[in-house]
């Protein structure tokens, strides 16, 4: 077994922060709002200055116990490091995106790790 931080070129983020966000959105939402949601955190990822990489997702519904589907929507960031993370939680996008957003989820949950 290879050792942590060595690994595959290609299986590597190339960035030193990773944010990973998960949500939960409210039961009662129209599609239209969810349409919504989805939209503003698209938006939210093209628009940040700080932002390298994004991906948007949902469950693959892996079933398996560790393996936790419950969550409607998450959200990976890369970042260069943890100061452009820092920025990233301050700029008008990402202000924007709470603001929408809080309306729509239940709950969320976030991760963040450092290459």
């Amino acid at each position: 077994m290879k050792p942590i931080g060595e690994s595959c070129p290609s299986s590597t983020f190339k960035h030193g922060f990773v944010h990973s966000v998960y949500f939960w959105l409210k039961p009662d939402l129209t599609e239209q709002q969810i349409e919504e949601f989805e939209s503003a955190l698209r938006l939210m990822i093209e628009d940040s200055q700080y932002a390298l990489t994004g991906h948007i997702g949902k469950p693959a519904g892996t079933p398996r116990k560790v393996v936790d589907n419950t969550y409607d929507f998450n959200l990976i960031v890369t970042f260069d490091d943890a100061a452009s993370h820092d920025s990233y939680q301050t700029e008008a996008p990402h202000d924007r995106f709470r603001e929408i957003s809080s309306q729509y989820t239940e709950r969320v949950q976030i991760y963040d790790s450092m290459a």
